[in-house]
């Protein structure tokens, strides 16, 4: 006779201790910026992907990068800011 053994992992897998903890959920909402800037370049690439790419398209697609862009350095410097004792000189 054999025995069944449940797999402990997916016993656990949904237990309290998986959920992000509050300093993972503040480093989510800190980068959410990011995160929309990047879905909106992807929405403007994907726009193209069955397509020759318009004039339009090609300055959507450039005004997406740029949002991006400007998004990622607005994180590092807050990042930065942050973690200068004393603030800037």
């Amino acid at each position: 006779m054999s025995h069944i053994v449940t797999v402990q992992d997916a016993v656990t897998a949904f237990a309290d201790f998986m959920e992000p903890t509050a300093a993972e959920l503040d480093a989510i909402e800190r980068e959410m910026p990011v995160i929309l800037a990047d879905v909106d370049l992807l929405d403007a690439h994907i726009v193209t992907l069955d397509r020759t790419p318009t004039e339009l398209d090609a300055r959507r697609i450039r005004r997406a990068r740029r949002r991006a862009l400007a998004a990622r350095v607005a994180l590092v410097n807050r990042t930065a800011g942050a973690s200068l004792p004393g603030g800037a000189a």
